[in-house]
């Protein structure tokens, strides 16, 4: 075999590798647990987070999910919303200081919620949507812990906090970030945080033709943007491919 054919061989294996360590990657990536909206006012009321679980496994269905809700900043007057297919089961904790609202003494949180009974094959992901009565307004944001389980037994587990100005962990928990309240906020009456809210509750309805559009788009965005990255991350080493093979000839020209 000539040098020049021996370079080629191991540059293309090197490319095939290259190309399928971006894609798996990038899917990787896109397979990490969030809640949405991705932030709110510090202090917000009557709003909605949804928790979205894309399934990461060609053969296995996810299960089980577990979220555990931050009881050092507790979210006051959680509500879980019905989910087709899941059963849900809400854990509460008495707090350590109970917190005085305007509605009374708050003694005890919600800590942690559990789905089962339901499947999220691959390819699909699932919408876990809980209503809350109130923020804390003390913290710029909460972590929500969550365990996924699959059908054959494994867990992934979404628990690790990205530190200050650190990259993001491999599996990162779902945060949420707390936004500090602007003038216009104030004067409204936390108006902002109420139009999140509905918002978040119309991408979230499963019987409005409205939140039905919202759901779509927000998933065909999402699919269009993962596609865009993917492909743009394979483009370039396909360039780096071709200036391989350029310098090659180049060399075996002279020679």
């Amino acid at each position: 075999m000539s040098p020049m054919s021996t370079t080629l061989r191991r540059t293309g294996t090197l490319a095939a590798l290259t190309t399928a360590g971006v894609l798996a990657a990038a899917g990787a990536a896109f397979a990490h647990v969030t809640v949405h909206p991705g932030s709110y006012v510090k202090g917000a009321t009557d709003g909605v987070l949804s928790f979205r679980v894309p399934n990461e496994e060609d053969t296995a269905s996810t299960t089980k999910v577990q979220v555990f809700l931050p009881t050092d900043h507790p979210v006051l007057g959680v509500l879980v919303t019905p989910q087709a297919g899941w059963t849900a089961k809400v854990t509460t904790i008495k707090l350590k200081k109970p917190i005085k609202t305007d509605d009374g003494t708050i003694t005890d949180a919600v800590s942690e919620i559990t789905w089962t009974g339901g499947r999220i094959r691959h390819g699909e992901f699932q919408d876990f949507d809980v209503a809350f009565g109130q923020l804390p307004d003390d913290t710029d944001q909460l972590s929500f812990k969550t365990l996924q389980t699959y059908s054959d037994g494994n867990v992934a587990r979404w628990i690790e906090e990205a530190k200050k100005g650190g990259e993001e962990p491999e599996n990162p928990a779902p945060v949420l970030t707390l936004t500090a309240k602007g003038a216009a906020e104030e004067s409204s009456d936390g108006a902002a945080g109420s139009d999140a809210s509905s918002s978040s509750s119309a991408s979230s309805s499963s019987e409005g033709s409205e939140g039905e559009e919202s759901t779509a788009s927000d998933k065909s965005s999402d699919s269009t943007a993962r596609a865009l990255g993917t492909a743009g991350l394979v483009v370039g080493v396909l360039g780096l491919i071709a200036a391989g093979f350029a310098v090659v000839r180049g060399r075996s020209a002279r020679s």
